[in-house]
């Protein structure tokens, strides 16, 4: 039974999605207006894994992420840079789609745009004004009247009484309270805008993701998820109104992933403490990314340090070593070898479910990989041949890749480490052919201390990720 941890509720609740089968879930995308960091990848890899999982449990998931394209950010940044603010965002959509290929991201099953969006959009805004939800300012900005929700700050756990202290109406905004937020904003020199039934504008972040919501995947959805830091005001804006709109429970599970964090604060483009998806990449290879985050709560911040990242190799290589061949003059592992070879891949199995059903424990569903990693090893060492190893490995192979870890796509700064360690291993057996038997363990011990193990036999030496 999948039990999900929903921030509504703040507590686990066994998943029953509205319709049998099927998932609805809705991520919030990212605002394109600058080059992508890995704490944009963070949020899309939690929920490529919680797809993927999902989809191995039997769900057919309709999975939607969007664009926003217009944006304060976007059009701030494309001034500073004298460029088209369109130009800029379809620039950065294209770099961060290649990104999520490199990243091994399954493609969602729709992308929507806030500006493909307007028509809905400006349904939605009249719909809440029709029903005394909204009411447009004499500036021509139409705003959300929060004082007409009830249960407005359910999901932050915020009353609006505190949140009003200390609030205030800035200079040139009409407000009824200083809570009200914008859901259609009137037309500034030099911004892009639209016409409407207000006067044109362009609309205001919120109601964006709640009317793209509304129209890919209709008026309630099961799964909404997203980074913590948009529980409010982002989140807690759509509930009100979206709710106020469809007179509709809007999200069944609300699933917030933690912070990636570098040098002990969030990243982020405002903070300028970041690491772009592109620098990390042509330093490390995808799978070491979503190693380090599969390693840890997806609901609990991640520390990125250079310590974290060295973790995160060794255990993507300790997988993939078990994932090598047997040797050609493999005799045959003894019967009860392979008996309890395939005793581990059963238990493996279960273990692996059992762990990613209790709120997707991905640090609990590594455990289990590894278990099984260490029975493949063991019994390679006994002596199994290719064909008694593979049913395990494909055990293995299925499992990682649920995780959606790639494992055979080596990168050529680790091609170059396989030629260093061959070296290594070419200057030991010199060593050992002359007696140096101070050099040979010299080699041998420091490799250890990096994770390799060497392996001496009648053919040679072969080494392997310990």
């Amino acid at each position: 039974m999948l039990r999900i941890y929903n921030t509504l509720t703040r507590q686990k609740e066994e998943f029953q999605p509205l319709e049998p089968g099927i998932v609805k879930m809705y991520v919030c995308g990212p605002t394109v207006y600058a080059a992508a960091h890995i704490g944009h990848a963070m949020s899309v890899i939690v929920f490529d894994i919680i797809r993927r999982y999902l989809e191995y449990r039997g769900y057919t998931v309709r999975h939607v992420m969007n664009y926003t394209d217009v944006d304060d950010k976007i059009i701030q940044r494309a001034n500073a840079l004298g460029v088209d603010p369109f130009a800029l965002a379809e620039a950065h959509i294209q770099e961060f789609r290649q990104h999520l290929v490199d990243l091994n991201v399954l493609p969602a099953s729709a992308n929507p745009r806030a500006t493909r969006t307007m028509d809905k959009i400006q349904a939605m805004i009249q719909g809440l004004i029709d029903k005394g939800y909204a009411y447009v300012a004499d500036n021509g900005d139409v705003y959300f009247r929060v004082t007409r929700v009830k249960q407005y700050g359910k999901l932050s756990g915020r009353r609006l009484e505190e949140m009003q202290a200390g609030a205030r109406i800035e200079v040139g905004e009409k407000k009824e309270h200083p809570m009200d937020f914008a859901l259609w904003k009137a037309a500034k020199a030099g911004e892009p805008a639209w016409d409407s039934p207000w006067g044109k504008g362009r609309p205001g972040w919120h109601i964006e993701c709640s009317a793209m919501n509304l129209s890919e995947l209709g008026e309630q959805i099961d799964i909404h998820g997203g980074g913590n830091d948009l529980i409010f005001p982002h989140h807690e804006n759509e509930i009100a109104q979206s709710e106020a709109f469809t007179g509709k429970p809007f999200a069944r599970y609300w699933v917030h992933n933690g912070m990636l964090q570098l040098g002990g604060e969030k990243m982020s483009k405002s903070l300028g403490n970041l690491v772009t998806i592109e620098e990390f990449l042509t330093k490390h290879g995808a799978d070491t990314l979503r190693m380090l985050i599969l390693n840890a709560s997806y609901r609990a911040p991640i520390t990125y340090s250079e310590e974290s990242l060295h973790a995160a190799e060794a255990a993507v290589e300790r997988l993939r070593a078990a994932l090598r061949a047997a040797p050609d003059s493999a005799p045959g592992a003894a019967t009860e070898t392979l008996t309890a070879l395939a005793a581990q891949a059963k238990a493996t199995q279960e273990a692996f479910v059992a762990a990613m059903d209790d709120d997707f424990n991905t640090a609990g569903a590594l455990a289990a990989l590894f278990d099984l990693t260490r029975a493949i090893n063991t019994a390679r060492d006994a002596g199994a041949t290719v064909r008694e190893l593979l049913p395990a490995q494909m055990t293995l192979r299925t499992l990682t890749s649920v995780l959606g870890l790639r494992l055979n796509a080596r990168k050529a700064a680790d091609a170059r480490l396989d030629d260093m360690v061959a070296l290594l291993v070419e200057v030991r057996a010199q060593a050992r052919q002359q007696k140096n038997w101070a050099l040979s363990d010299f080699i041998r011990n420091r490799l250890k201390e990096l994770g390799i193990l060497l392996e001496d036999g009648k053919e040679g030496t072969t080494w392997r990720w310990e």
